[in-house]
């Protein structure tokens, strides 16, 4: 952030976002035109499509294991992400971000652009789609939390009280579906890729009061382009190579979608609406990644997801509604 944010801007990371903040943010937007006024101001909108973006991801890395080794796919698609960006970047004629964003363009870079795209790869080619879910269970809070030291922010107790239930119910139901197993070498990988997205996202999503979304995801995958590409050339020398229909479309949906697209409307949500209130979004992802997993990849849909999908639900609209009242009290207190 920068120097002249307020304690009342912090906070609205946590809680919202005041009629001020929007109104700077909305005109920041609109001098860079093109990709940056796409994400439109309809924060929770913004974070819920990032959210159905990111939850094909894990039906898609399923897809690319299925003709690249997991090492290729996490250099390809880095790749992929830093082109893409990077010929965006350009054509909008974006100048390179001020120093003072460099340390979380690199946080966002190694957790988003390097580390949970390695370590959720690693995980799935060990473990089922329905067990990998369980890092997308607790992102939410993990975000919420960095987000909200980060901004040395408090959001409400009811806020906190919702998302542990909510992170608990997927936590609960994804331990279930993998028949309460142990800590394995996939969960550790799981782990280490929930603390590093949990840092990318929540830096991230500060960066985005400052940048346009879609540039913070840019320069994020620009940055990481020389790691991701070693990755690439090197994996590529090792793994073999099976072509096939759904192992490139995973590929190419990995790359243009789950590592930059998504987190161009994701970001722009965060920066809307606050870290905290937007990751409690993420508590449906989960919950449709088991739904595509069904379409895509032929599981069977166990019985208790319809009332976990319930449960988690009203989690979510008991943290948006506490995050408004909390914006409510703010705005209040300061007039």
């Amino acid at each position: 952030m920068s120097e002249h944010d307020s304690a009342t801007g912090l906070r609205s990371i946590a809680v919202g976002t005041d009629e001020t903040d929007r109104t700077s943010r909305t005109s920041r937007t609109s001098r860079f035109g093109g990709l940056g006024g796409f994400a439109g101001s309809g924060g929770t909108a913004q974070a819920a499509l990032g959210v159905l973006a990111f939850s094909f991801s894990f039906p898609a890395t399923a897809w690319a294991l299925e003709g690249f080794g997991p090492w290729t796919v996490t250099g390809l698609r880095g790749i992929l992400a830093a082109l893409l960006a990077g010929a965006c970047l350009l054509a909008a004629g974006a100048r390179v971000p001020p120093r003072s964003t460099w340390p979380g363009l690199a946080a966002v870079a190694i957790g988003c652009a390097v580390g949970f795209p390695l370590l959720s790869t690693l995980a799935l080619r060990l473990s089922s789609t329905a067990h990998s879910a369980v890092v997308i269970g607790l992102l939410p809070l993990a975000t919420a939390a960095v987000g909200a030291l980060r901004a040395k922010s408090r959001p409400p107790r009811a806020f906190w009280l919702a998302a542990t239930a909510g992170a608990a119910a997927v936590l609960a139901f994804t331990v279930q579906q993998s028949g309460g197993a142990g800590l394995t070498t996939a969960d550790l990988y799981l782990f280490g890729a929930l603390l590093v997205c949990a840092f990318g996202y929540a830096e991230g999503g500060r960066l985005a009061r400052e940048l346009p979304g879609w540039q913070v995801i840019g320069w994020g995958v620009v940055a990481a382009l020389p790691v991701t590409a070693l990755t690439g050339v090197l994996a590529l020398t090792v793994e073999p190579v099976h072509w096939s229909w759904h192992g490139v479309t995973g590929l190419a949906y990995l790359g243009a979608v789950s590592q930059f697209g998504g987190f161009v409307v994701w970001y722009r949500g965060m920066a809307a609406i606050g870290v905290p209130r937007a990751s409690q979004l993420q508590l449906a992802q989960p919950l449709l990644t088991l739904c595509w997993a069904v379409l895509l990849l032929a599981e069977a849909l166990p019985v208790s997801a319809v009332p976990t999908a319930l449960a988690v639900v009203a989690c979510i609209a008991v943290t948006q509604w506490a995050g408004r009242r909390a914006a409510g009290d703010a705005g209040s207190a300061t007039r």
